[in-house]
């Protein structure tokens, strides 16, 4: 397999942001943060600043772009649920926005810039024309949920039955959403790990859900077990993991799996597992939680195609959970997508029938990948942490004596011409996350090289 490709600085697809009972400190820093990036896009572009701004008419950005000169007119204030009010633009967005400007290499967001293998794409295309055009069963197409199922058999050592047990989705994110929506009510409390992928936070405040946050801190981003232990209360609905872990690159430890199963099991809470990076493990081998005893009838194990085959915008995502939980996943998933893309259900079956090999090779590129970003990032001054799964390394930036991750990013773009991360927007409370920045290598190696060339070459440390 050759995960390669022309350099490219590839299109972006947005994503991330805040808490749901935020304290008043937590808002202030949030906030200042935010009007740091702002202020920092105002400087390097007027337009760039009217896109993120929902107050911006549209007779301004058309003047902006030469078409005609601003009419005056009345702007309408932004409507939006207060459940959703204090989610704002992307990070992916405005960090994107400004790799466009200024030409970076966007080391951001993660997605290749290298395509998915080509008998997967030619089982799409035979789909295509065999007519396999219309609406799909609402879980997912029949050879598509035995092969999810065979698969997870393959991996866990679970037999789950692929008619009540296994329910197809719009990508990972939308399998998060049935799941959270469908299973927790308002008021119940879910526990996240932080820092967090975005869609949890924005997803369990749609449901009215009360969140705990447990931070996982560098080096090696542990998890506090007796921390972990105290926030269980009688109110926890569930907790959710992501393992290996974006955006840290942390693998859950066996000790660490069977302490959370423990707890689940003495309190009756229920699992959420996101699963996506399990085929990107590099040290160890990946424990699915639902496979340890007594978890499964309790689990909901979220996975995806995107992430393991290269192909991100096919939105091609899967839950397996015991028939009594699939019941609500499926009952949220009905008035969210209904239905996933028909043909390319077809192909995710001929992938996840992939040979071992398949897998294999995948992990050898992704290793040599990170190994060439690893030792790039340590090249140029950064402060390393170890990453043994996902394709995502997390650094300590305070070498270069910036106050925060923001401003370091708005730094790394403008000057040295690549774009990372700043991840203190995936905590509760940012300030535990100013001090990181987030890169991926699930790139071509001619752009980890280049990349890799600018900041050894700009970057100095103060």
């Amino acid at each position: 397999m050759n995960l390669a490709g022309p350099l490219a600085t590839p299109t972006p697809a947005p994503r991330h942001e805040m808490p749901l009972n935020p304290s008043s400190s937590f808002l202030l820093s949030a906030s200042s943060l935010r009007r740091s990036l702002l202020a920092s896009l105002r400087k390097i572009s007027p337009a760039a600043t009217a896109a993120l701004s929902p107050m911006a008419s549209a007779s301004t950005v058309a003047a902006e772009n030469g078409a005609a000169k601003p009419v005056a007119e009345k702007q309408q204030p932004v409507q939006v649920a207060k459940r959703l009010e204090k989610f704002k633009t992307t990070i992916f967005t405005q960090m994107s926005m400004l790799a466009i400007k200024h030409g970076a290499i966007n080391l951001g967001q993660g997605f290749p810039n290298f395509d998915g293998p080509d008998f997967v794409k030619e089982a799409a295309i035979q789909a295509i024309n065999a007519g396999k055009n219309q609406y799909a069963r609402g879980y997912g197409v029949p050879e598509l949920n035995s092969a999810i199922a065979e698969r997870f058999l393959k991996d866990t050592g679970l037999q789950v039955d692929p008619e009540k047990e296994v329910t197809v989705t719009s990508g990972c994110t939308e399998a998060i959403a049935a799941t959270i929506l469908g299973l927790i009510n308002p008021g119940d409390e879910v526990i996240l790990f932080a820092p967090f992928y975005d869609s949890y936070l924005a997803t369990l405040s749609m449901a009215g859900a009360n969140v705990k946050a447990i931070t996982l801190h560098p080096p090696d981003f542990s998890v506090p077990l007796e921390e972990l232990k105290a926030a269980v209360s009688k109110n926890t609905r569930a907790i959710m993991i992501n393992t290996p872990h974006n955006p840290t690159g942390k693998m859950f430890t066996q000790e660490e799996l069977e302490f959370i199963a423990a707890l689940c099991k003495e309190n009756d809470v229920l699992l959420f597992a996101d699963e996506v990076y399990d085929k990107l493990a590099f040290e160890a081998d990946h424990i699915s939680m639902a496979s340890l005893p007594g978890m499964y009838e309790r689990t909901v194990t979220m996975n995806s195609l995107g992430k393991t085959f290269s192909l991100t915008g096919w939105k091609i995502g899967w839950a397996i959970a015991p028939p009594h939980l699939t019941w609500g996943v499926r009952q949220a998933h009905s008035f969210l997508t209904f239905a996933t893309c028909t043909p390319m259900q077809a192909a995710a079956a001929a992938a996840l029938r992939a040979p071992d090999s398949y897998y294999e090779e995948l992990r050898r590129d992704y290793s040599a990948k990170k190994a060439l970003l690893v030792n790039g990032l340590k090249d140029a001054g950064f402060i390393v942490y170890p990453s043994s799964g996902t394709y995502f390394v997390m650094v300590d930036h305070t070498p270069f004596g910036f106050d925060n991750d923001i401003e370091f990013c708005e730094y790394l773009i403008r000057e040295v011409g690549v774009v990372a991360i700043p991840p203190s927007v995936f905590y509760l409370n940012p300030e535990d996350g100013k001090n990181l920045v987030r890169f991926t290598f699930c790139k071509d190696d001619e752009t980890l090289r280049a990349a890799v060339e600018r900041m050894k070459t700009k970057l100095r440390k103060k």
